[in-house]
Parts: structure tokens; C-alpha cells; sequence
């Protein structure tokens, strides 16, 4: 693996080096550094390696992820004053052009703050050994409810308002069911995360929505404990908000988990002294989590006697609201440009 990271760095750094032309730099980086790119195969892949290289093998594709990016943005910058030079010895501009009209005055498009912190969320997990998974966005009952512990006529279920189709399928109400898909593709032990888009028939107001942005996250392993869980978490929190955050854990119930936990963290819009999205309590209830029920793990194929893990569900959209000060969950479904430019 240590070779396949090396060939990936220097293979692409000649590639940058070599190339004169700007468009061809961002063609490097989506068949590197994209989604479906050969340095984010080998972090996808680091919960199919032994667990004692799992986590340098994480370490230094980030590492080497650094050094493309610096190489590509040094690249751009040297081309970008190259193209510009050539510009101006070759090119006659009219200078009388109205601006508002010209097509250089077009605004860039922006990534939406949902998909900045996922990318910055996944960037940390990938840092600790941790595996990106997916699944779909309608799921079967069993997925879903089933395998999670929450049989037909649960009253769990009540909890959750489900988005149901005709055949008797339904809108995910959670990323909860990748974490099932991921124990019956794996072999322990390992980390997971997988984000994803959730529905929930409920009311919209300035802290709940219909459709909102969860991360699914499990780690199952021998001997884990609540402790295990408290400091993933921790260093999770630090790393998005720059600083340490104030957080409680109570206890709550999730059929899921046993015993389960709600992780709440002190609401940063108001400071703790009570607003509209902490509802006035000063707290802002951010994850759900808790040790993996016994009966999960054998619904994913696991043995709970020799296997144990922690698991957790983390909402992105309060998330970012806590990071920015943003006071209503509705800006973020409501398509307003202006909103998606201030990040």
C-alpha cells in the first residue's frame, strides 16, 4: 500500500509539473483527489486493511493529499500569471466594454455549506482510520427499522414520521441504515461513517425540517466503551469549531443503542442564555449515540459476545448553524443564492 500511496504522489506530481496548460490542472485533481479519484479509492478502502496499518496508511494519504493540493494551487498560480502575461502582449481589450455586460464579469458558482462541512467532516473521520460508506435514500422497512431494533408496531416508531411509497418502501428517516449495509459487507474490526440525506413527515420551524443532513458513524472493535465514544467525539468538535466546545451527555433512549446517550452542545448562537433554536435552554441537542445494541450486531451478522462498538448520528445542518450563527434550519431548502454566497 505504502507503494501504491508513493506511485499515486509521484505520478501526480510529474503530471503537475509537466502540464502548460490551466484546464488540464483540474482534470488532475478530479482523477486524484475526486470523489471516485485514485488517492479517495485507497481512504474507502482502509476498512478492508489489517488494523495495524489501518491508521498509518490514513495518515499518509492525507499527508500526500496535502502535498498534491499545494502542488496544484503553486501550478495554477504560476500558469494563471503565465496565461496572464500572454494576455497582455497579445490581446487588444476594449476597454470602453460596459463590465455589467461583459462575460468576465460572470460570478463563480459556490458549494453549499452542507457539502463544505460534509467534505471537511469526512477529511477528519478518513484522518483517524475511519471508512466513507453510502446507501440508498429509499430503504426497505428492514434496513430501516428491522435490523435497527425497531420491529413493527415499536413504539420507537412513533418517533420517527415516516415518508412511505406505494410499495412499501420508505424515505430513509436516518443514516442509521448504512451502518447495517456496512456490518454485512464487513469483517470487525473497523470504522464507519456514512452521510447522507434523511426525510421525516413532521413541522417546519427554526429548528426542524422535512429534509435535512445526517453522518451515520460506528466503530466496533473489542472492549469499546462509552470513553471511546466521548473522545471521538471530542476531537471531532474541536476540529469543526477551532476551539473546545461545551457539551453534556444525558441519558436517552434509542432502541439501537444500550445504554444510549444524547450528546448536547452549548448552543453558540445565544451563548447558553436561551434563544428560538435552543428553544431557551441554552443547549442544542446535536447527536444521538451510544454503545451498539447486541441485537444490531447480530442482525449484521456480528457476534456481541466477542464484538462490541459505539455508534452515533450526527446532524450537519444544526451543525453548521452552531459553526455560523445561523438562526433558522429553513435557509438552507429555501434555494436563495444569497444565503449559499455568504459561505
Amino acid at each position: 500500500m505504502e507503494e501504491k500511496l508513493k506511485k499515486i504522489k509521484d505520478d501526480t506530481l510529474e503530471f503537475i509539473k509537466s502540464t502548460k496548460i490551466l484546464d488540464e490542472l483540474e482534470d488532475i485533481r478530479v482523477k486524484v483527489l475526486g470523489r471516485k479519484g485514485l488517492l479517495t479509492g485507497v481512504l474507502r478502502s482502509l476498512g478492508e486493511l489489517e488494523p495495524e496499518i489501518r491508521g498509518m496508511v490514513g495518515k499518509k494519504s492525507n499527508e500526500i493529499k496535502s502535498i498534491i493540493e499545494e502542488a496544484l494551487k503553486d501550478k495554477k498560480d504560476e500558469l494563471s500569471k503565465s496565461r496572464l502575461g500572454d494576455v497582455i502582449s497579445q490581446e487588444w481589450i476594449d476597454v470602453t466594454l460596459d463590465p455589467e455586460k461583459s462575460a468576465r464579469n460572470r460570478t463563480r458558482g459556490y458549494l453549499h455549506p452542507i457539502s463544505q462541512i460534509q467534505y471537511q467532516i469526512e477529511d477528519i473521520f478518513t484522518s483517524m482510520g475511519f471508512q466513507i460508506l453510502d446507501g440508498p435514500e429509499t430503504e426497505s422497512d428492514y434496513y430501516n427499522f428491522e435490523a435497527l431494533n425497531i420491529p413493527k408496531h415499536h413504539p420507537a416508531r412513533d418517533m420517527q414520521d415516516t415518508f412511505w411509497t406505494e410499495d412499501g418502501n420508505l424515505l430513509r428517516t436516518h443514516t442509521s441504515a448504512i451502518q447495517i449495509r456496512g456490518m454485512e459487507k464487513m469483517t470487525p474490526p473497523f470504522r464507519v461513517i456514512g452521510p447522507g440525506r434523511v426525510f421525516r413527515y413532521e413541522s417546519i420551524d427554526a429548528s426542524h425540517e422535512n429534509t435535512f443532513y445526517q453522518v451515520e458513524g460506528m466503530m466496533i472493535d473489542r472492549n469499546i466503551s462509552t470513553s471511546n465514544l466521548i473522545y471521538i467525539m471530542k476531537q471531532l468538535l474541536s476540529e469543526i469549531f477551532e476551539r473546545d466546545v461545551k457539551v453534556r451527555l444525558r441519558p436517552g433512549y434509542f432502541p439501537f443503542v444500550e445504554p444510549g446517550f444524547e450528546l448536547d452542545i452549548n448552543c453558540l448562537i445565544c451563548g447558553g442564555t436561551g434563544c428560538k433554536v435552543c428553544k431557551q435552554t441554552g443547549w442544542v441537542e446535536l447527536l444521538p449515540c451510544g454503545l451498539v445494541h447486541p441485537n444490531v450486531l447480530r442482525f449484521g451478522g456480528i457476534d456481541p459476545d466477542e464484538w462490541s462498538g459505539f455508534a452515533f448520528g450526527l446532524g450537519l445542518n444544526r451543525l453548521i448553524m452552531m459553526k455560523y450563527g445561523i438562526n433558522d434550519i429553513r435557509h438552507f431548502m429555501n434555494g436563495d443564492i444569497r444565503f449559499v454566497k455568504q459561505f
